[in-house]
């Protein structure tokens, strides 16, 4: 298939445009490189780099594009709360001129990013647990998957959203090089710790160890980006014209903060002061996807759930 991926340069993005192109598709990726890399576009990829407000550049009536699986979007948490319009324009209104794009063009087929942190109530979140976003960027993500929904019952689209939990690990692509997560500023904890291990940071802040948790500390449910990848892949051959589905993508089990500092400490060897907190307000307990729904439809099964597998990754990349 001729696929168009929107912010195919980034950490998620590239990983599931290097997959694709392995997979023998034809790649072409729009990203304004505000956040991702052209180093982390696959060679035979194209990289177009213009925002996704502009999609109707590429995707016009005879450009051939069967699918788009769409990624561009502001992410960080913290920077939605202190400038939300700017969530709104990227993430709300960039998706709504894609959409429109696509209808120009013909193009029938959708891959949605979306999150798991829209989610309340107890975990493990199942797709149909009860959605209260607690910031402007789930809010932005819960919004988008409702166009979407509405898209496929008006204009008979074709489409899916994947709700991720926490993408974490790294890829080795070919000639060896490491494909993995960085963020300026570093708001994930994973890298966080790692930048801690490598000397970047001189200490770590745990924030909160008096959560109703077996430690204290929050749990959350870590998937490796290469499993979540796959699963772009499986959920695009499921398309229906029509029909809307959403998959909760997690190892659906979580690990504490606690143990995903003590992970990385022994993966790495390294030591490094740590400080204890109050935690932050909002921050769940626990936050751990039931992905049953992914394995039952889809046939995706994590193949590298294991913490240590994870950060061992992850630091192969942060260590280069």
């Amino acid at each position: 298939m001729k696929l168009l991926v929107t912010g195919g340069a980034g950490y998620i993005g590239g990983t599931v445009a290097h997959q694709l192109a392995d997979a023998g598709h034809e790649v072409v990726v729009l990203d304004d490189l505000s956040t991702g890399y052209a180093e982390n576009v696959p060679e035979t990829a194209r990289l177009l780099q213009i925002p996704v407000h502009r999609a109707d550049d590429v995707l016009t009536p005879g450009s051939g594009f069967d699918a788009v699986v769409h990624f561009a979007a502001k992410i960080e948490v913290a920077e939605s709360v202190a400038d939300p319009d700017r969530f709104w324009h990227t993430n709300i209104e960039g998706s709504l001129a894609l959409m429109r794009a696509m209808r120009r063009a013909g193009v029938r087929k959708l891959i949605c990013s979306s999150t798991g942190s829209m989610y309340t109530g107890a975990a493990p979140f199942t797709e149909d647990s009860a959605v209260g976003p607690r910031n402007p960027y789930a809010a932005t993500k819960w919004t988008v998957d409702q166009m979407i929904d509405g898209a496929c019952r008006a204009y008979g689209l074709g489409a899916a959203s994947l709700r991720y939990f926490n993408a974490a690990g790294a890829v080795r692509l070919p000639g060896g090089r490491w494909l993995g997560e960085r963020h300026d500023p570093e708001t994930h904890l994973i890298p966080i710790l790692l930048q801690c291990a490598g000397g970047q940071r001189d200490s770590f802040t745990l924030y909160g160890d008096d959560y109703p948790t077996p430690d204290g500390t929050c749990v959350r449910d870590y998937v490796h980006v290469s499993d979540l990848a796959a699963a772009h892949l499986l959920a695009l051959e499921d398309l229906e014209p029509g029909r809307y589905d959403v998959f909760n993508l997690g190892n659906g089990a979580g690990y504490s903060n606690r143990e995903v500092l003590d992970t990385v400490r022994e993966v790495t060897g390294r030591t490094f002061p740590v400080t204890i907190a109050a935690h932050r307000p909002g921050d769940p307990a626990t936050s751990v996807a039931a992905s049953t729904k992914a394995s039952a439809v889809l046939g995706w099964k994590p193949q590298r759930p294991n913490l240590s597998d994870i950060v061992s990754d992850a630091w192969e990349f942060h260590r280069r």
